[in-house]
């Protein structure tokens, strides 16, 4: 239920105003690369919603690499963490097995009469 409220409210909305920018910017424009050397440089000529499309793509590919690399110390703690987890788990059944097993008894050499 809550994902369709999310897919009413939010995706759709925003899936409408992008099919609508892509129909009032299908005019083509330069994309000057290189500011340098002006409008003779290297240039790419494409319609405004391609390129406005293409650099968001590019932001979520770069932003997902970014947060992936800066959390890349908690992963290698959760991995650590669980290591030692496994570790002590293991410890725990050893220790669980050996208090199951019977004590060894002392073996009787002297026996008295009981009459």
């Amino acid at each position: 239920m809550l994902r369709r409220l999310l897919l009413i409210l939010i995706v759709l909305p925003v899936s409408v105003g992008l099919v609508m920018l892509a129909v009032a910017n299908r005019h083509p424009v330069s994309l000057v690369v290189d500011p340098l050397t002006g409008a003779g440089g290297w240039s790419i000529e494409a319609p405004l919603f391609v390129i406005v499309f293409a650099a968001m793509i590019l932001g979520v590919v770069l932003g997902g690499v970014a947060a992936w690399l800066s959390q890349g110390r908690h992963r290698r703690a959760a991995r650590t963490a669980a290591r030692e987890a496994r570790s002590a788990h293991a410890e725990v059944e050893a220790l669980r097995t050996a208090s199951r097993e019977p004590a060894a008894r002392p073996v009787l050499t002297h026996r008295r009469d009981a009459a």
